[in-house]
């Protein structure tokens, strides 16, 4: 049971939660801030004040007055008329992701919103139910207002409570009408008021749920690039010089340092190192502690934006003691500038993975491989070897550097004007989320193109052996994906290998 309390969410709570089906609880104390929060909104509702989105309308209509007595009316047209659904379906981790940060928003008790309404989120999201949601048409400024909406639609009843406008949502793998799948599971849909409507859709919530993924599965990428690389340099016959922590510490930078350890730690004992007389490696694996090393400081970067995000106060108007504040936190430029910076950084991953495994098929390279790593004892030509397994990647790569083209940088106007610069943070975080599935796949070809080749120099040198680290490694692959002289089918054993580093019991294999 994970404890949610508005200060403490960590991006590893998030993946127990929507990952691992982990229980959540609101804190007591968390607890009493929304009840007080809420009670404070009441009263300043009472007073002859303008307050946003309570009892004015919304955007461009901030200053049409609306009368408190039509306020659940207010609140059931704003997520009617902005649950507009584009695009695909969203992942339900992303989903679960996206309901925990918005109960860990509302946990620090300055949104107004009722108490009832949290506890349904919780009861969702301990329950199982995932509503289903589309994951285009956010601006990522004034809130993902269009996901959240398809969110809230779940939740919200009207005084007719018609089915077809309750959205839809995932219970126990059936996809139903959100007013069925609450039913099912026993959870009574609310009629919103006051300022629940707003204070569910504001904040750029579901752009900070795909970035909680983003960088997870940014974390796992390093991991495996880190073992990739490598195998590449067993299977190269690098140098062991270029992983020296010496050398390393004299640039001073941290994501480098760490980066050289862990890949002379998985090459500890290799005897394929340094066994052949070139001089210098070229810059694909001669330079990966430095490109990899920059790539893990700006994980560490956007993490520590991001975990600041999911801990933050994002919908507007925010009560803060007795006033009501308007203001901007729901705008995502900090998740948009973040995601592009995470989104760059792994294009650069994928691309130096591929050259690496571009370099162990080149003859003129490769220290004494045979060409498109065909066996000797099958016939060039007749056989192409791993030759299309690199075009896959270069791919791969070329998506990505179209992907990583900066979505922050871009803005158009909405609202009459009213939102004049968005920060296109939904955009950025989903291209990101498919430029790590694209590198992932790019370094499962580099494992299985670099296993490949170990496999082919112990037929020239069976003496030789792999390091601690690279030799576990080397077995588990070759158990899944067993050598063949032949060509062969080769997808089948780049699936196996992109299912094995993904899957988290492969953590045993990760030296880290």
């Amino acid at each position: 049971m994970i404890e949610i309390d508005g200060e403490n969410l960590t991006l590893e709570k998030i993946s127990q939660v929507c990952r691992h089906n982990e229980k959540i609880i609101i804190a007591s104390h968390s607890y009493n801030k929304i009840t007080e929060s809420h009670k404070n909104l009441l009263n300043l509702e009472n007073k002859d004040v303008a307050l946003y989105g309570i009892n004015t309308g919304f955007g461009i209509f901030a200053n049409k007055k609306i009368p408190i007595e039509q306020n659940f009316k207010l609140n059931r047209n704003l997520i009617l008329s902005h649950a507009i659904r584009v695009g695909n379906p969203l992942p339900e981790e992303a989903v679960k992701a996206a309901i925990c940060i918005r109960i860990n928003s509302f946990a620090k008790g300055l949104s107004g919103i009722q108490i009832e309404v949290v506890e349904t989120l919780v009861r969702m999201l301990n329950e199982g139910v995932t509503p289903l949601v589309l994951d285009q048409g956010s601006l990522g400024s004034s809130g993902d207002l269009n996901l959240l909406a398809q969110m809230a639609l779940v939740i919200s009843k009207d005084i007719g409570d018609r089915e077809d406008q309750s959205g839809q949502a995932f219970y126990q793998g059936q996809l139903l009408s959100g007013k069925q799948a609450m039913q099912s599971a026993g959870i009574n849909r609310i009629e919103l008021k006051h300022k629940d409507g707003l204070a569910l859709i504001n904040g750029a919530t579901f752009s900070a749920a795909l970035g909680s993924l983003a960088v997870m599965d940014a974390q796992l990428c390093l991991k495996i690039a880190n073992i990739a690389c490598a195998l590449s340099a067993e299977a190269s016959l690098a140098k062991r010089a270029i992983f020296n922590s010496l050398y390393h510490a004299v640039r001073n930078l941290p994501g480098q340092i760490t980066v050289a350890r862990v890949i002379d730690k998985l090459l500890s004992g290799s005897t394929f190192i340094d066994s052949h007389p070139h001089v210098q490696d070229p810059y694909s694996i001669r330079c990966a502690p430095q490109v990899h090393g920059a790539i893990l400081d700006i994980i560490e970067f956007v993490k520590n934006t991001i975990e600041k995000e999911i801990n933050a106060a994002t919908d507007n108007p925010l009560i803060i003691g007795d006033e009501v504040i308007s203001g901007g936190n729901f705008h995502g430029e900090p998740i948009a500038l973040g995601m592009d910076y995470l989104g760059i950084a792994l294009a650069e991953l994928s691309a130096i993975s591929e050259r690496r495994m571009y370099l162990l098929m080149d003859s003129k390279l490769n220290n004494g491989l045979p060409e498109m790593l065909i066996s000797t004892k099958t016939e060039p030509g007749l056989n192409s070897g791993v030759m299309i397994p690199q075009y896959a990647a270069a791919s791969l790569v070329l998506e990505n550097r179209v992907l990583a083209s900066p979505d922050s940088v871009q803005s158009l106007p909405t609202s009459g004007g009213q939102e004049d610069h968005n920060a296109n943070a939904m955009n950025s975080a989903r291209h990101t989320n498919q430029i790590i599935r694209n590198t992932l796949k790019v370094l499962a070809i580099e494992i299985f193109t670099a296993v490949r080749a170990i496999n082919l120099r112990f037929t020239q040198r069976s003496d030789l052996t792999l390091g601690k680290g690279t030799k576990n490694i080397f077995e588990k692959i070759n158990e899944i994906v067993p050598f063949r002289d032949e060509d062969d089918l080769w997808s089948e054993d780049i699936e196996k290998i992109y299912e094995l580093i993904t899957n988290d019991k492969f953590n045993g294999y990760i030296i880290y």
